[in-house]
C-alpha cells in the first residue's frame, strides 16, 4: 500500500469514531424527542445510536443500554417482545390529537391535510400491527 493510502487511511480512522459518537448522540436525542412528538420514532433513533455506540465507545454504549428508559427501548425491540399497550394508546391517541390540531387549525393546502391524515393512518396502522408486550 502506498504512502498517501496509508495516510488517507489512517485520516478517515481518525474521523470515524468522532463522527459516529456524535451521530449516536443526535439519535440519542432525537428519541428522547421522539417521546414527546407523535410523528419522530424513538425506537429507531435509539437502535442507531445503540449501532454508533457499539462501533465507536463502549461506555457510552453499555450507558445507553443500562438506561432505566431507553434500555427496555432497544431490549423489547432485540428480544422481539413488542409494545406495552399503554404506549401503544397513548402514542395514537397523542398522533391524532396532534395531526388533527394541525389539519383543523394549522394547515391550509388541502392535499398537505390529505397527506397529513395519510401519515396518521399509516402509522397508526404500522402500531396497532407490532406485538403487544403483555406485563
Amino acid at each position: 500500500m502506498s504512502k498517501s493510502k496509508k495516510m488517507k487511511n489512517l485520516s478517515l480512522q481518525s474521523i470515524k469514531k468522532p463522527c459516529l459518537i456524535a451521530i449516536g448522540w443526535l439519535c440519542v436525542v432525537l428519541g428522547v424527542i421522539g417521546i414527546v412528538v407523535p410523528l419522530l420514532p424513538t425506537t429507531p433513533f435509539l437502535l442507531l445510536a445503540a449501532t454508533c455506540f457499539a462501533k465507536s465507545s463502549d461506555r457510552f454504549y453499555q450507558w445507553l443500554i443500562g438506561h432505566p428508559w431507553f434500555g427496555k427501548y432497544i431490549e423489547n425491540y432485540r428480544n422481539g417482545l413488542g409494545i406495552p399497550m399503554k404506549v401503544k394508546i397513548v402514542t395514537i391517541l397523542m398522533l391524532w390529537l396532534s395531526i388533527g390540531f394541525s389539519v383543523i387549525y394549522v394547515v391550509s393546502f388541502f392535499w398537505a391535510k390529505i397527506m397529513l391524515l395519510g401519515i396518521a393512518t399509516c402509522v397508526s396502522c404500522y402500531l396497532a400491527s407490532r406485538p403487544t408486550l403483555s406485563s
